[in-house]
C-alpha cells in the first residue's frame, strides 16, 4: 500500500502535549497503528506524554533535538531513531535553528 504524504493536508497542533510552540503533522491511521510525518519548529516540543496504547518508533530524517524518555535525555540527530515502548512517557524538543523533521511509527499492541 502507497501513503503520499505530498497529497495530504498539514495539521498544526499548538502547544501539543501541553508543549511549546507549533507542530506540524500528516499521519496515516488504521487498527494497527499510525504513520505520521512530524515538523516541529525551532524551539518548538511535544510535551511529555505516556505511550498508553503501543510502542512509538521515531526516525529523525532531519534537525536537531532532543527527546526525554522515563527521565533520560537522549540527543537527537539525523539518521538517529528514538523508540518509546508502550508504558514509557517522553517529549520531544527541537533544540536545533531549523525544523525538526521526523517520521513516526506507533505500533498498536
Amino acid at each position: 500500500m502507497l501513503i503520499d504524504f505530498n497529497s495530504q493536508k498539514e495539521i498544526t497542533f499548538q502547544a501539543l502535549n501541553n508543549g511549546n510552540g507549533n507542530v506540524h503533522s500528516k499521519m496515516f491511521m488504521n487498527s494497527s497503528g499510525k504513520i505520521i510525518v512530524t515538523r516541529i519548529e525551532p524551539g518548538a516540543s511535544i510535551g511529555l506524554h505516556t505511550q498508553n496504547t503501543g510502542n512509538d518508533i521515531n526516525f529523525i530524517v532531519s534537525g536537531n533535538g532532543k527527546a526525554l524518555c522515563n527521565g533520560n535525555e537522549e540527543i537527537l540527530t539525523q539518521g538517529n531513531c528514538h523508540y518509546c515502548p508502550k508504558g514509557s512517557s517522553h517529549s520531544i524538543i527541537n533544540t536545533g535553528p531549523d525544523d525538526l523533521v521526523l517520521y513516526t511509527v506507533v505500533q498498536e499492541l
